[in-house]
C-alpha cells in the first residue's frame, strides 16, 4: 500500500531546513540513538549503558554521554559520595526524541518485510 506524502510536508523555509538537518544529524550520530534507548530502558550508571549498548567502547560512550548532556537530552547527576556516584537520566527532550524516533521501528519492519512486532 503506497502512502503519498503531501507537498506541504516539504514546504520548509531555509531556517527550518537547517534545524531539520541539525536534528537529524544529532539523532543519527553513531551510538546516539542506542544510548538514548538504553536510558529509556532504564540504564542509569555508566556500566549499565555499556552493557545495553553492545559494542561501544568506554571512550566513545563517555564522549557521547557528554555530547547528549550538552544537547540537553541526558542529565548527569553527581553525588559527592566516596567514591563519587554518577548517574544519567533522559531529560524530557530526550524522552520526546525517543518517542519521535519510535515510528522508524515500524517503518523498518515494513521495509524489511517483518511486520510482526
Amino acid at each position: 500500500m503506497k502512502q503519498d506524502v503531501s507537498e506541504s510536508t516539504f514546504a520548509l523555509d531555509e531556517e527550518e531546513c537547517r534545524r531539520f538537518q541539525i536534528s537529524v544529524e544529532l539523532a543519527g550520530r553513531k551510538w546516539s540513538a542506542a544510548i538514548l534507548m538504553a536510558g529509556a530502558r532504564g540504564a542509569r550508571r555508566f556500566s549499565e549503558y555499556r552493557t545495553l549498548v553492545e559494542g561501544i567502547s568506554d571512550r566513545v560512550l563517555a564522549a557521547r554521554l557528554k555530547e547528549l548532556e550538552q544537547e540537553g537530552l541526558i542529565e548527569r547527576d553527581v553525588q559527592p559520595t566516596t567514591p563519587v556516584s554518577i548517574s544519567y537520566s533522559l531529560t524530557t527532550s530526550g524522552r520526546q526524541l525517543i518517542s519521535l524516533l519510535h515510528p522508524l521501528v515500524t517503518w523498518s519492519r515494513t521495509r524489511q518485510g517483518t511486520d510482526t512486532p
